[in-house]
Formats: C-alpha cells, sequence, structure tokens
C-alpha cells in the first residue's frame, strides 16, 4: 500500500483540486489498489480534515464544497471497481439519503452515500433540499429498509423530525429507520425525534446502517 500516494489523495481533497483526486484514483486503478482502501485511507482523510477545519471556522464553504466536489470526482472512478469487486456481495440492505428541504449542504450525505455503498448497501442519493413527502415517496417505491437524512443548519434539522413525524402518520415507522446527521445534530436532539441511529462521520454511519439492519 503506497502511503505517499494516499497522502496525495488526501492532499488533493484539502486544495478542492478535482482533476488532480481523479488522476490519482485512475493510478490507484491501475496499481491494482483497492479502492475502499483508496476512499478510506486516501480521500477521507482529507475530507475529514476538510470538514474539521470548517467546523473550527479555519476553511469556509467554497473550500468545502471545492473538496466535496473533488472527493465526487475520484469517486466517481473508484465506484465502478467498487462495485466489480462487490458484484458477489448481497445487498446489506436499501437506504435513500437526502438533504432536507431548505438546506443544500451535501458533502457529508454525499460521502455517507458513498461509503454505504462501497460496503454494501444499495443506496439511492436524492440531492439537496428535499421535502418531507418526497423523501417518504421514493423510500415506498424503493422499498428502503433506511432512510438517512442530512441537515447543517438549526433552522432546517426539523424537517428531520418531520419525515419521523409523517412516517408515524402512515404506519411506517417499523418497517423504515431513519438514520440522522449533520453538524447541528445531536445526540438530545436524536432521543426527542425518536431518530434510529445517528453519527458524527461517514464511517460511523455504515456501523450504525449495519446495526439497523442486524448485521453487527
Amino acid at each position: 500500500m503506497s502511503q505517499e500516494l494516499l497522502n496525495k489523495m488526501a492532499q488533493s481533497i484539502i486544495d478542492g483540486d478535482s482533476d488532480i483526486s481523479a488522476d490519482l484514483a485512475k493510478e490507484a486503478v491501475a496499481l491494482g489498489m483497492d479502492p475502499l482502501d483508496a476512499i478510506t485511507n486516501g480521500y477521507v482523510i482529507g475530507i475529514n480534515q476538510v470538514g474539521d477545519a470548517f467546523a473550527a471556522g479555519d476553511a469556509f464553504l467554497p473550500e468545502l464544497v471545492m473538496a466535496g466536489e473533488a472527493m465526487k470526482a475520484a469517486v466517481a472512478i473508484l465506484e465502478p471497481e467498487l462495485i466489480k469487486k462487490g458484484a458477489a456481495r448481497k445487498t446489506l440492505g436499501k437506504v435513500v439519503m437526502a438533504t432536507v428541504e431548505g438546506d443544500i449542504h451535501e458533502i457529508g450525505k454525499s460521502l455517507v452515500s458513498t461509503m454505504l455503498g462501497a460496503s454494501g448497501f444499495t443506496v439511492v442519493d436524492m440531492g439537496v433540499d428535499n421535502p418531507s413527502d418526497k423523501i417518504i415517496e421514493k423510500a415506498l417505491e424503493m422499498d428502503a429498509d433506511i432512510i438517512g437524512l442530512s441537515a447543517l443548519l438549526t433552522t432546517t434539522m426539523i424537517r428531520q423530525k418531520e419525515v419521523i413525524n409523517k412516517l408515524d402518520e402512515k404506519g411506517l415507522r417499523k418497517k423504515i429507520r431513519v438514520m440522522v446527521g449533520g453538524a447541528p445534530v445531536t445526540r438530545e436532539w436524536v432521543q426527542k425525534i425518536e431518530a434510529d441511529g445517528y453519527s458524527e462521520d461517514a464511517i460511523g454511519a455504515v456501523q450504525i446502517a449495519k446495526q439497523l439492519m442486524g448485521e453487527e
């Protein structure tokens, strides 16, 4: 495992350089590097650093967005390799991922979607600014086991509660589990809205999803 290559991968995300992150992903594929290793020990290290810097006020939204784009560029190349490797794996469960209505934050959610997909889940990522009804409709359409809701603003995190309430009204809370995440989300909030799972990072989110599916 080339540590130097992994370091470059992390740096390409910190620099928000999509061209370099994509080139390094191609290099990893050519070298036969495990794509999950490249993502977890390379690119994710970079995105976590940018995320931490953003949380601490040392990085700003444009940098976060550029880091996310660079991550997407790398994953677009590595994902087909993951699928090739995982072709024989059974799906652990079906997950609908969405950023809630009024919120256009995407990086954390995209990362969780990627990691869930890499870990054997079937994932549909609905993107940003999704009304609650639309999220539930999509979950029913794909017979989802889990809905993952991301919110980065204290003003939009109430939408996570709205989705749970609507699932309750429809009698779907036993069938569909709800995971929540995002910077303002706390354990207290999770308990208050009676969500089924919460994680501060993408790696933890995979563990939670596995637990919800009885895999851990």
